[in-house]
């Protein structure tokens, strides 16, 4: 029989994990709630160090998401696809921005390849960084694939925010915390 639906979940902790009546005012915030997701993904051994949070234009959480590659069996199963898809199915939205906004993605760590494609068609406004690539390739095992020499540039055409560094030690802290783990269970 050929499998008919996708089914992916997040690890039960985040239910404890976000106040959905909370605000995050400053971009400073809401990266640091998507590296306090990452931390707590790794600790849980729920999956990779990667944490994601989608906001809307009242600066309360839409999503979230954590990397849950190995534990769903997909490849996609990214913390930035995560939250971009329990966003969209929780909005009844494919492109979040047509919500009004605007409508921000904060992440851990600078978004893969496949993420950062995903992000074009998201809808997203603005894109807050944590770590940058060369901080996950160095720190732990991943590779983040190609990435046009002008990424920024690239999303900044298409009007998407790129602000990056944010908690940027603080990222990497949790990005060198799994790398000496070993790394097997992202």
């Amino acid at each position: 029989m050929l499998y008919a639906q996708v089914h992916l979940t997040l690890p039960a902790w985040v239910h404890d994990a976000i106040d959905p009546a909370r605000t995050y005012p400053r971009d400073e915030d809401k990266v640091a709630l998507a590296i306090e997701l990452s931390r707590r993904n790794i600790d849980a051994r729920s999956g990779g160090p990667f944490g994601a949070a989608v906001f809307g234009g009242d600066d309360r959480v839409i999503a979230i998401g954590v990397n849950r590659v190995l534990q769903q069996s997909c490849s996609v199963a990214h913390a930035e696809t995560m939250a971009y898809m329990l966003a969209q199915q929780r909005t009844q939205q494919s492109r979040l921005n047509e919500l009004g906004g605007p409508i921000t993605l904060a992440t851990s760590a600078q978004p893969c390849c496949q993420c950062y494609g995903a992000t074009f068609w998201a809808g997203i406004d603005r894109l807050l960084i944590g770590a940058r690539s060369e901080d996950v390739m160095t720190l732990t095992e991943f590779d983040e694939g190609p990435l046009p020499a002008d990424w920024i540039g690239e999303l900044e055409r298409r009007g998407i925010a790129v602000v990056r560094d944010l908690h940027r030690d603080v990222a990497c802290a949790v990005l060198r915390a799994y790398g000496e783990q070993g790394g097997e269970f992202y």
